[in-house]
């Protein structure tokens, strides 16, 4: 296989086979379970940021747009300056201050978005994956414990044959 060119990227793909790890640790794998089966639920939370990120960036739009166009002058750099804000990026230094020198009462708009998205979300995500993973832990357990029922049931089975005999 040649190792330059446009071929050289598919070499570096090996680096995936790495993964096969997941399969061989049973542990990696239930934490791996437990993220499949968060999915769905982390869907509902994704639509619930989406829709707070909308209107916050239509508001922020609305109030700050016309004295900081780079930051706010449409909904896409809205979006990206309330992204970076949640993310807690130099968010106080670099945006609000400066915002707020202008306008302020902009606390009162970026403080509870920041308190909303970056904690709220961030510990909804986490409570989703944590509960997923107990979910994936129960199931086994559950699976473990009817086989071991199972066996008794026929430990008993056949001890009251022995008795009979």
């Amino acid at each position: 296989m040649p190792t330059g060119g446009n071929l050289s990227v598919l070499r570096a793909l090996r680096i995936l086979r790495a993964l096969r790890l997941i399969s061989a640790m049973p542990k990696m794998r239930k934490v791996v379970q437990g993220l499949f089966a968060a999915i769905p639920s982390m869907g509902t939370v994704i639509l619930l940021l989406g829709l707070v990120f909308y209107i916050a960036a239509v508001m922020a739009t609305k109030l700050f747009g016309s004295e900081f166009p780079q930051w706010f002058g449409s909904i896409g750099a809205s979006l990206y300056s309330l992204f970076q804000i949640m993310t807690l990026e130099s968010w106080s230094m670099g945006i609000v201050r400066p915002i707020m020198e202008i306008y302020p009462w902009a606390w009162m708009f970026f403080v509870p978005f920041v308190l909303v998205t970056s904690f709220v979300v961030l510990n909804l995500f986490i409570a989703i994956i944590v509960n997923a993973m107990h979910e994936e832990a129960d199931e086994e357990q559950t699976a473990q414990r009817d086989e071991i029922l199972d066996e008794i049931k026929a430990l008993r089975k056949d001890v009251a044959e022995l008795k009979k005999g």
